[in-house]
């Protein structure tokens, strides 16, 4: 039970920080992420973790920058304490494209010291959630961090003077020290004058926050749906893929077990579903000595989970508002943990006043959620087995000034996962697999995403309370474009991004700071390739010291 206690803890301050969320972190050019600039991989590491350790850094790449005319714009400078947000203005620049931008890059730049939880984060600008992220633990001396993220496609709500709103939630206290100083900017890069095809950014952005109403304008062509979904909030919902059945002995309960699925409704009915990512926060597993330099996949950059609504735009086109919900599958009844903000991108067709349409096919899979629960004693372990999926075909066709055109969106979800625990929890275990399978079909082009996620690990609380956590976390996706044309199809467009994660780290629980005698290793690999070219990096440290920074393509 101590473990769980103690993730508890760790939780609790996520708890604290409900409403919050990240992006991406990199190690690499010009800082765009927590950075390893002019670092070098030391020799010698030392025999275990001191008061101090590197910066984070992780393996993934920069955000590619064009080389134009550059403009940059603070919009967030604060040091949070508590939960009070910071709230500002924000005004365009008048120069670098003026509304026309290129590219336009979000920098988040962050230092704390002292003692501190991982807190979560969000930023938001004209009520548009722009960003979510997640904090690293501090070491006594202090680390500083950043982060970097494209945020092209909310070029038209930047484009006018926006109210801002910030917030990483804190508590600083006697033991709580940490205060979290950060910078938030945004850099505009003009349009590359010949060679470059801009970006198809969208004409709207419509953030729905706390809202369920939705009224699309009358000409909208193509809605996608983005959600900023995260399982924090303390207490078990952080811990959601290790919940179990109430007949199981074991200190997260929830009714349906661990199987969660992210829903999206229109007017009631069912319209996308989507697998959450099992994100692991930087005090997760009851183990901060695994994240302090290199986090865990999207720790640092919270992904929003998509939907294509394309499908219901014939119905949303309208003129009337339309109710658009957000659930979780699997919470248990009035419980808390779960965020999800909306943002609605829209693209429209300016040649036309009112684009019709309808919803052609509606064909939902009956939901499989199985947990199957063989009790243990003693050293043996008690042990729940889950199976889960679901599938979702919608069809619809919308009438443009350039034809009609028809949109399917096939989605497939299945999960399986065994978990394993010992009386009073001293060792638990999980192994699991989320598989997401989407294809979007619009006219004679399909695009196929397989993303897959993967988590392994083990915690042991052995003699001398001596805590150890080994784990291995996979973030894969596959990107697959196809033109039909004739009798057959030609491929266009491909990627695979591989993020792997993997961390052995052993610490005295329940013990002062400086008398845990905390020991670890971890590594990270990101590989990127596809018909632009190869990336492929690896990350590896000792004892919180970086020890192997090296590129492969």
């Amino acid at each position: 039970m101590r473990r769980r206690v103690m993730s508890m803890l760790a939780g609790a301050a996520l708890a604290a920080s409900t409403l919050l969320g990240a992006g991406p972190a990199t190690a690499d050019d010009a800082g765009d992420h927590p950075t390893t600039d002019g670092a070098r991989p030391a020799a010698t590491p030392p025999p275990e973790f001191g008061s101090d350790w590197h910066d984070p850094v992780t393996a993934a790449p920069p955000v590619p920058r064009p080389h134009t005319k550059s403009c940059e714009v603070t919009v967030a400078k604060a040091q949070f304490k508590d939960f009070t947000p910071y709230k500002g203005t924000y005004t365009p620049p008048k120069k670098c494209g003026a509304g026309r931008w290129g590219k336009v890059v979000l920098r988040l730049d962050g230092k704390v010291k002292g003692r501190q939880y991982d807190r979560l984060g969000y930023l938001r600008i004209g009520g548009v959630e722009v960003f979510r992220t997640s904090t690293p633990e501090p070491s006594a001396d202090g680390i500083t961090w950043s982060v970097a993220k494209d945020v092209t496609r909310y070029s038209e709500t930047l484009s006018r003077n926006q109210q801002v709103e910030m917030l990483i939630g804190n508590v600083v206290d006697d033991t709580y020290t940490g205060i979290i100083d950060v910078k938030a900017t945004l850099t505009f890069y003009a349009q590359e004058k010949r060679g470059a095809t801009p970006q198809a950014t969208p004409d709207r952005v419509i953030p729905l926050g706390e809202r369920t109403s939705l009224t699309t304008p009358r000409n909208s062509e193509r809605i996608v749906a983005e959600v900023y979904a995260t399982g924090s909030g303390g207490g078990c919902e952080e811990y959601w893929y290790l919940t179990v059945p109430d007949a199981a002995p074991y200190s997260c309960k929830a009714d349906k077990g661990p199987y969660r699925e992210i829903q999206v409704t229109v007017d009631g009915q069912l319209a996308g579903i989507a697998a959450p990512f099992p994100t692991v926060w930087t005090g997760g597993w009851s183990n901060p000595f695994l994240w302090y330099v290199i986090p865990g996949p999207r720790a640092f950059d919270i992904k929003p989970v998509e939907y294509d609504l394309t499908p219901f735009a014939g119905i949303l086109n309208d003129g009337r508002p339309h109710r658009v919900e957000v659930s979780v599958v699997g919470v248990p009844e009035a419980q808390t943990g779960w965020s999800t903000p909306v943002n609605v991108l829209v693209w429209q067709d300016e040649k036309s006043e009112h684009v019709t349409g309808r919803l052609t096919r509606h064909q939902e899979g009956a939901p499989v959620n199985e947990s199957t629960y063989k009790p243990g004693s003693g050293q043996d372990p008690h042990r729940l087995d889950t199976t889960g999926g679901h599938r979702l075909s919608v069809s619809g066709s919308v009438n443009t000034s350039h034809g009609r055109v028809t949109t399917t969106v096939n989605r497939t979800l299945a999960t399986t996962s065994v978990h394993r625990w010992t009386d009073g929890e001293a060792m638990d275990a999980l192994k699991a697999t989320w598989t997401d399978r989407e294809t979007v079909t619009t006219g004679r082009r399909a695009v196929r995403t397989d993303r897959t996620y993967s988590m392994d690990g083990t915690t042991t609380l052995g003699s001398g309370d001596r805590l150890r956590t080994e784990i291995a976390l996979g973030d894969r996706t596959e990107s697959r474009t196809s033109h039909a044309s004739g009798g057959g199809g030609r491929r266009g467009k491909w990627s695979v991004r591989d993020d792997r994660y993997d961390g052995d780290a052993t610490y005295t629980a329940n013990a002062p700071r400086d008398q845990r005698h905390a020991v670890g290793t971890s590594r990270e690999r990101y590989r990127l390739i596809g018909h632009t070219g190869c990336y492929d990096r690896t990350l590896a440290t000792v004892q919180g010291t970086l020890t192997e920074d090296r590129r492969h393509c």
